[in-house]
């Protein structure tokens, strides 16, 4: 496989990266259990295996547009020039930490270390401003995700159970960077 090159997004890359197919297979979730009694409150993740695979869509309308080039950072991983993926990163969301909002790579070339590759880059750039964390947001159906955290180092830092309009729980993984 050639090298992968990763680079800012252009206004030219956006129309391409917005048509990619976010959408992931998956036979595993992290199922969300909580106990709740007095003066306690105990929530805890647990990963089962579904009884089949399963197609999971993008729990946000994709919104890439020329904005999210002067308010985020969108790197772009191409392969011979052609874009295959790409990250949507942000600082505005919380002090400190670069967000990783959106990322997808082309289905053909998934599992091929474009997604590490991506991440890596925008822990560099991170790092470069000064940030103290890179925290990556999924969906608790997101095993590949998940997965692919778990392995680069990120910790699980949180939930959100109102996060996506679907109604899918968001888990939240963070990366130290100091």
């Amino acid at each position: 496989m050639p090298e992968i090159e990763i680079r800012p997004a252009t206004i030219n890359d956006l129309t391409l990266l917005a048509e990619m197919d976010h959408s992931y297979q998956t036979d595993h979730v992290w199922q969300m259990d909580r106990y709740v009694d007095v003066g306690q409150v105990r929530v805890s993740f647990r990963e089962i295996r579904l009884p089949r695979t399963v197609l999971v869509e993008y729990p946000r309308p994709v919104g890439l547009h020329g904005q999210n080039l002067l308010e985020d950072r969108v790197l772009v991983a191409a392969l011979a020039d052609e874009p295959v993926g790409y990250l949507r990163l942000s600082e505005s969301v919380l002090p400190g930490a670069v967000w990783a909002l959106d990322m997808a790579v082309h289905p053909d070339l998934r599992r091929k270390g474009i997604a590490t590759a991506l991440l890596l880059a925008a822990q560099e750039w991170a790092s470069e401003r000064g940030s103290r964390n890179v925290i990556c947001e999924m969906q608790s159906k997101n095993f590949p995700a998940i997965c692919l955290m778990l392995k680069l180092g990120y910790q699980f830092c949180g939930y959100n159970e109102y996060y996506y309009e679907n109604q899918d729980i968001a888990l939240f993984f963070a990366y130290p960077l100091r």
